[in-house]
C-alpha cells in the first residue's frame, strides 16, 4: 500500500485521471436513466469538457477554469439540466483558488457565486415559488464559497510553510557561513601563537648555541648540555612547525608582533587563582606525575581551561562553582572541567570565546584537533556543563 500511496502522489495526473471517467461514467449513466436532462446531442460534449476539466485541472488550471465557465454558459444556452459532471465546477474553483494565478483565483469565486442563482433562474421550480427559489440558490451556492476558502487556505498554508522553509534554508547557510568564519578567525590566532612558540624556541637555541660556542674550550661538560638541549628544542620547534604549517593551509595571513612566550601549563594554576579572586569557587586538581611537555600541547590545555572557566562565569550563574583536573597519563595529558551552574544553551558556548576573542567550542576543537586529540563537551545529568579531553603527547601522523 505504501508504495502505491507514494506512485500515486508522485503521479497526480494518473488520479486526476480516474477520477475524470469515474465521473464521466457516472453522468452518462445519469443522463441515460433520465429522459428530460437535455437533447444528447449537447449532453454528451459538456459531459466529455467538464471531465476533461478534472483531468488537466492540475496541469492548466486557469484553462480548465475557462473552459469549465465556457461549457456552463453552455449547458445554459442548450438547457442541458444540472448533471453529475457539474461537479467539476466545484472541483476547478478550489484548484484555482489553491493553485492558480491570482486573478483566476478571483474570477473562479465570483463565477462559483454565480453558477447556483444562474442555474435556478434557468431551470426554476415553479412549485417552491420566489422564496424557494432564493433558498434554492443560496444553498447551492454554499458549496462553492466552501470549495474556494478551503482552495484559499491551502495556499495560504503552502506560502507560509514554504516561507518557513526559505528561512531555515537561509539561517542554516548564514550559521554554516559564520561557523567558518569563526573557524578561520580561530584558526589564524592558532597560527599566531603557534608561531610564537616556534619563534620562542629558535630563540632560545640561538642563545643555547651562543652559550656553548663561547665555553666549549673551557668547559665541555656545559657545552655538551647546552648541544643537549639545542636538539631537544629544536625538535620540538620542528613539531610545531609542522602543526603551524597545518594551520597556514587554510591560506590566513599572520600579522606581524611582538614574539612573546605563550602559557603552559603551570599557569593554570594562575589561571585557578584568578578565577577565584573573582568570585568563582573553583577546585583545581592534579593527578599523575608532572613532566615537561610539547609547548602546542600545553597551549593548548591553558586555553581549554581558560576557555570552560570563562564560560562557567559567562553562563553558569551567581551560584555556580567549578573542578578543573590534569591527568598526567604515559602517553597524553587528559583534562576534565565541569562546572555545576545552570547551564546555558549548548550554542551559546559553541559562540563564546577565550576572553570575548575565541568562539567557544568552536576553537576547542581546533586546537584540539591541531594536536591530534579528542574533546568531548555537552552539558551534564544533573546540570552544569562538562569538557573533556585528551591530549596526545606525539601528534597523529
Amino acid at each position: 500500500m505504501q508504495r502505491l500511496y507514494d506512485f500515486l502522489r508522485r503521479h497526480p495526473m494518473w488520479v486526476d485521471g480516474f477520477w475524470a471517467v469515474v465521473l464521466l461514467g457516472i453522468s452518462m449513466l445519469g443522463g441515460a436513466a433520465s429522459e428530460q436532462i437535455g437533447p444528447w446531442a449537447a449532453v454528451v460534449p459538456i459531459t466529455l469538457l467538464l471531465s476533461l476539466v478534472v483531468a488537466l485541472r492540475r496541469r492548466t488550471p486557469e484553462g480548465m477554469l475557462l473552459l469549465a465557465a465556457a461549457v456552463g454558459v453552455a449547458q445554459l444556452v442548450s438547457d442541458v439540466a444540472i448533471l453529475p459532471a457539474d461537479f467539476a465546477m466545484l472541483v476547478i474553483v478550489y484548484t484555482v483558488a489553491a493553485e492558480g494565478a491570482r486573478w483566476a483565483s478571483r474570477f473562479a469565486l465570483v463565477a462559483g457565486l454565480c453558477a447556483a442563482p444562474l442555474a435556478q433562474l434557468r431551470w426554476s421550480n415553479e412549485q417552491t415559488g420566489v422564496a424557494g427559489d432564493i433558498a434554492l440558490a443560496v444553498l447551492q451556492t454554499v458549496p462553492f464559497a466552501l470549495a474556494w476558502v478551503l482552495g484559499d487556505s491551502i495556499r495560504t498554508r503552502r506560502a507560509y510553510f514554504a516561507q518557513l522553509e526559505e528561512r531555515a534554508a537561509r539561517l542554516e547557510k548564514e550559521r554554516e557561513a559564520q561557523s567558518k568564519v569563526a573557524v578561520a578567525a580561530e584558526r589564524a590566532r592558532i597560527a599566531r601563537e603557534l608561531h610564537d612558540v616556534v619563534a620562542h624556541n629558535v630563540s632560545v637555541m640561538v642563545v643555547q648555541a651562543d652559550g656553548a660556542a663561547y665555553v666549549l674550550d673551557a668547559a665541555p661538560d656545559q657545552a655538551k648540555k647546552a648541544l643537549e638541549t639545542i636538539s631537544s628544542t629544536g625538535r620540538q620547534a620542528l613539531a610545531e612547525m609542522r602543526r603551524l604549517l597545518g594551520v597556514l593551509r587554510t591560506g590566513e595571513h599572520q600579522e606581524a608582533g611582538e614574539y612573546v612566550p605563550q602559557p603552559d601549563v603551570q599557569q593554570i594554576e594562575d589561571l585557578v587563582e584568578q578565577c577565584r579572586g573573582s568570585g568563582l569557587p573553583v577546585d583545581f586538581k592534579v593527578e599523575g606525575t608532572p613532566r615537561p611537555l610539547p609547548s602546542g600541547v600545553e597551549l593548548t590545555a591553558y586555553r581549554i581551561v581558560q576557555e570552560a572557566l570563562t564560560n562557567t562565569r559567562k553562563h553558569g550563574g551567581p551560584n555556580a562553582g567549578a573542578s578543573v583536573r590534569l591527568v598526567y597519563f604515559d602517553d597524553g595529558l587528559g583534562l576534565l572541567v565541569e562546572d555545576d551552574g545552570k547551564g546555558a544553551p549548548h550554542e551559546l558556548y559553541e559562540e563564546g570565546g577565550f576572553d570575548g576573542q575565541g568562539h567557544g567550542l568552536i576553537g576547542m576543537r581546533e586546537r584540539v584537533g591541531m594536536v591530534g586529540g579528542t574533546l568531548d563537551a555537552g552539558p551534564r545529568p544533573g546540570g552544569g556543563f562538562r569538557i573533556s579531553a585528551l591530549l596526545p603527547l606525539k601528534p597523529a601522523h
